[in-house]
């Protein structure tokens, strides 16, 4: 289970319904014991106030008095008595009508020491037997007096005890089931603040997670603190050695510059052009290693897209090329400014050399990602050409009316940048009849680590 909110509640659930079950069944079984021994007591007394008005009368056994209860006058009233001798006549309640009980009634486990025998009105009835005896020496009489009521009775008191327990549990169960997702909402508050902090520690916005927050979470924020603090360092020491590496190329570099110019002039344009060649694929590996250590940025697409139009502009303007820029001024894209103009700005240099009249620049929101597209109306590239050009260092045969080579890195670079960001270039034709270079960048985006040593 990988929710931590989802386990506290089913935890939570858990426990709540255990604990009301055991509450059931010890308040129904106190409530029980509570009633059988109230009709118990009951019955008891029942048989003992006949027996105290038992005569014996030559050799038979006598009422003097009936109970006082009128409902053991009235058929079916719900209370009986009967007193069974072993020989003689059957003395019985009015209530009783033309029924006898049996001395021999089942007993039943539910109704515990009761028996159960039929009602005059064709009902169950629940029975306490006592075996009593009447007289001294020869003329002693046994006989068993009976007490009964109405099964009826007990199963309705049982039913609506259990139906009010029921309702009582189900309102406990969903207020205690309530107060555990409450609780596990409030317990996990803090995690919710500790995203937050997450989220202004990645936009550069904080250097690390501060010490506030409850005492649970205080080591784990001190050990991210910890690593925030290691990783600050690697990237001091990784500008560093970027750095180092950087001036080491730059006086080789400018050596083997001079040394070219005293080759042959069919030779020395080559020499320079492989110099220069390894001078971009090393700046290339310094920004590969700077976009892996650098904070990230929240920058504006509109912003940013309007100064690129701006630098180019100028150069575009002797061929009469328009520029149509399309963007939301809302659109904010996680990405570090520098990465997503060298991004944009070499989409945008392909489109200014190969344009004949319009450039179009778009940005939009498109579902969970914010697409921002250079089209052209240039002579586009085939499809079967397409994925070759995001390769560093390919390039296509120069054509007869189109702008000299590049390095065939451009392209590349920015495939590089996209990606690093979680996001996706794609090439296609335009509806202007050129090139559409299209970058999907993540609404929310974490830059990956750079792969590249630094």
């Amino acid at each position: 289970m990988r929710s931590l909110r989802l386990t506290l509640a089913t935890g939570a659930v858990v426990a709540i319904g255990l604990v009301l079950l055991v509450l059931w069944l010890l308040l129904s079984r106190l409530f029980t014991d509570y009633v059988v021994g109230h009709y118990r007591s009951e019955m008891t007394a029942i048989v003992d106030t006949v027996a105290a008005q038992l005569a014996l009368e030559n050799g038979r056994i006598t009422l003097e008095r009936e109970p006082p209860d009128p409902r053991f006058a009235l058929p079916a009233g719900g209370r009986y008595w009967q007193v069974s001798p072993v020989t003689g006549d059957v003395i019985r309640s009015r209530s009783l009508w033309d029924t006898i009980i049996p001395i021999d009634a089942g007993q039943s486990d539910h109704y515990e020491s009761f028996a159960i025998a039929e009602g005059p009105d064709g009902e169950q009835i629940l029975v306490q037997n006592q075996p009593l005896t009447l007289g001294e020496g020869p003329s002693t009489t046994r006989f068993v007096v009976q007490a009964a009521f109405a099964r009826k009775e007990l199963d309705d008191a049982l039913g609506a005890f259990h139906g009010s327990l029921r309702q009582m549990l189900l309102a406990t169960a969903s207020v205690l089931a309530a107060a555990a997702l409450l609780q596990g909402a409030i317990g996990l508050m803090p995690l919710r603040r500790l995203r937050e902090r997450a989220a202004l520690v990645r936009s550069g916005r904080e250097r690390d997670f501060g010490t506030a927050g409850p005492s649970e979470v205080q080591p784990l924020v001190a050990e991210i603190n910890l690593l925030l603090a290691e990783r600050e360092t690697a990237i001091e020491r990784a500008r560093a050695r970027a750095s180092d590496l950087a001036h080491g190329l730059k006086t080789p570099l400018t050596v083997l510059s001079s040394l070219a110019e005293n080759l042959p002039s069919e030779d020395r344009a080559l020499a320079l052009q492989q110099v220069e060649l390894i001078r971009q694929r090393a700046d290339r590996q310094l920004q590969a290693a700077r976009m892996g250590v650098e904070q990230m940025a929240t920058t504006s697409v509109m912003s940013l897209g309007g100064k690129l139009v701006n630098v180019l502009r100028p150069v575009t303007g002797a061929r009469g090329i328009d520029w149509d820029v399309d963007i939301d001024p809302a659109l904010s894209i996680d990405v570090d400014p520098a990465d997503l103009a060298e991004c944009l700005g070499n989409l945008l240099d392909n489109a200014a050399k190969w344009a004949r009249a319009r450039i179009r620049l778009s940005a939009q929101a498109d579902g969970a990602s914010i697409v921002v597209a250079i089209e052209d109306d240039g002579p586009g590239i085939a499809d079967s050409d397409r994925a070759l050009l995001l390769r560093r260092g390919a390039q296509l045969p120069p054509q007869a009316d189109g702008p000299a080579a590049g390095t065939g890195l451009g392209l590349a670079i920015s495939a590089d940048i996209a990606k690093a960001y979680g996001a996706d270039l794609r090439l296609d034709r335009s509806p202007l009849g050129g090139l559409r270079a299209a970058v999907a960048f993540p609404a929310a985006v974490t830059p990956k680590r750079s792969r590249i040593p630094v």
